[in-house]
């Protein structure tokens, strides 16, 4: 049971008992009433989401995309009612990867929950890059379509970077689109759209209350889609930030000097209880499937990060699956959202 769920009782029993404070502390709560009510509130803030066992409070990426669709919902139910438009997104598939479908399906189905209309097109495994860059002329050119987005990977036979640069840059809801980067990286600019999973690090950390200004924050990874943006974020919030990459020398010392972690590096628990400064956060954005005789489909599902070392030592930190992953899905529906409010403006 959580410390939010034992009641206020054992939240101002917790704000002030000597083990935490000592008994020093404990006199000046009784005799400040607004002390104490601020340390109940960092106390309760802290322990709301830490289930039995666990010493990292957990980010939970579930509830925080459920709060933002709810967010999202209204607002276009405002854009319809007000504005008479609904904001449209188009998905484009090619071939039949199970994974890709997968994603689709999630993707069409938050679509629905918050009232955002879905298109869609699937093209077979042989079609020709031709045929993708026709179907994404359309819905560049369809006024109902406000984000695009093509599921990557594409076969090996398209290339996928003249795809990309295909779309639209006010439709460019993936925020992939080299002007949208080259705005992010710039002080002053603004990018029209900032990579989904990145953009959802950075809400996590911001609704969970966990300052950024002024910290030491280290990206483990460098890719254009997550490790990049997120490090570009992070500056943007005045972080202090170090990318660590595979050719970066004493790798596992300098993460450990960070108060924030955005782990992206694509390797199954990589980071280490070593690798985490006791009290930092760590937002894990890898998911990898590794062999699990115990389980029911004979593998789980891990972080880029050993959630079991690392929560002994973090004071908050994202589960895999349940962190990032709904968070993606939610900053995707924002961007569609707010690409359907800029058409408003043209």
């Amino acid at each position: 049971m959580s410390v939010l769920s034992q009641g206020t009782q054992t939240r101002t029993h917790l704000a002030c008992n000597t083990k935490l404070g000592g008994p020093r502390v404990a006199t000046f709560c009784a005799a400040r009433p607004k002390y104490l009510a601020r340390r109940v509130m960092a106390v309760a803030q802290a322990s709301a989401v830490a289930p039995a066992g666990l010493s990292a409070a957990l980010i939970d990426g579930k509830k925080i995309a459920e709060t933002i669709r709810g967010e999202l919902r209204v607002e276009v139910e405002e854009l319809k009612a007000q504005k008479h438009l609904a904001p449209g997104l188009a998905v484009v598939l090619v071939g039949q990867r199970k994974d890709s479908q997968t994603y689709v399906r999630s993707k069409k189905k938050a679509c629905e929950e918050v009232g955002i209309v879905s298109y869609g097109v699937d093209l077979p495994e042989t079609a020709t890059e031709d045929e993708v860059l026709e179907v994404v002329a359309k819905f560049n050119a369809d006024p109902n379509v406000h984000g695009i987005l093509v599921q990557l990977p594409l076969p090996k036979h398209i290339n996928e970077k003249r795809v990309l640069d295909a779309i639209s840059l006010e439709k460019d809801v993936d925020g992939f689109h080299p002007n949208n980067i080259g705005e992010l990286a710039m002080r002053g600019r603004s990018p029209m759209y900032v990579s989904c999973t990145p953009k959802g690090c950075l809400e996590l950390l911001k609704r969970s209350g966990i300052t950024l200004a002024g910290k030491r924050a280290a990206v483990v990874g460098r890719s254009n889609i997550v490790g990049l943006p997120a490090a570009l974020l992070l500056q943007q919030e005045d972080a202090t930030v170090t990318v660590i990459h595979s050719r970066t020398p004493d790798a596992q010392q300098l993460c450990a000097e960070a108060d924030i972690v955005i782990a992206a590096c694509g390797k199954a628990e990589m980071i280490t209880g070593d690798w985490i400064k006791p009290g930092a956060t760590v937002i894990d954005v890898g998911i990898n499937a590794v062999d699990d005789p115990t389980a029911k489909r004979g593998y789980r599902l891990v972080g880029d990060v050993n959630f079991e070392e690392a929560k002994e030592k973090a004071a908050f930190i994202t589960p895999v699956p349940g962190g990032v992953g709904p968070m993606t899905i939610a900053m995707l529906l924002r961007n569609t959202v707010d690409g359907a409010k800029r058409s408003l403006e043209n």
